[in-house]
């Protein structure tokens, strides 16, 4: 698909979003797994079924634009995301070290999700698609409240006990 206007745009963004999430809806019970610190797995669930509705959520934007929602192409920035955390979770190590280490690898992925839905919901906006703006704004503030909440677990407590835990 040639992106010859900003409507291609978007809908290469709510594609490439709907991709990630896809992806990460994978990651996510990995994470959860590897994770010692039962905040943080739980935290790691907690994100997974948001996920999923955030999957659903893209699916109904596209789909409302007469999009289709099964054959998209596979997003390149979340698949190495998800291979650098799964990487940090094959090194193994303390585990409380390798929870700091999520934790990073986690911020890593909503960074990204902020600013790409960022860009969908200003695209939309633009485009004068104002119910849909609103739905990815509503997610924006999801991804960026789990953000908030890592940070808080990782000052209070994760990166704390990875420190304590060092010979």
């Amino acid at each position: 698909m040639k992106l010859e206007t900003l409507h291609d745009a978007y809908v290469h963004e709510l594609k490439d979003l709907l991709s990630a999430e896809r992806q990460l809806t994978k990651a996510l019970p990995k994470m959860a797994k590897a994770s010692s610190n039962e905040e943080l797995a739980a935290g790691f669930e907690e994100h997974l079924s948001q996920t999923e509705e955030h999957v659903n959520r893209l699916e109904k934007i596209l789909s409302d634009m007469g999009e289709t929602t099964s054959r998209v192409e596979k997003c390149k920035a979340m698949e190495g995301l998800i291979a650098e955390g799964s990487d940090l979770i094959s090194k193994g190590g303390t585990p409380e070290v390798v929870d700091a280490l999520l934790i990073g690898a986690a911020q890593r992925v909503e960074h990204y999700e902020i600013a790409a839905y960022g860009t969908a919901r200003t695209f939309a906006e633009i485009l004068g698609e104002s119910a849909a703006a609103s739905v990815l704004q509503t997610t924006l503030d999801e991804e960026g409240d789990t953000d908030k909440k890592l940070t808080k677990l990782a000052m209070n407590t994760v990166n704390v006990e990875a420190q304590a835990a060092a010979p």
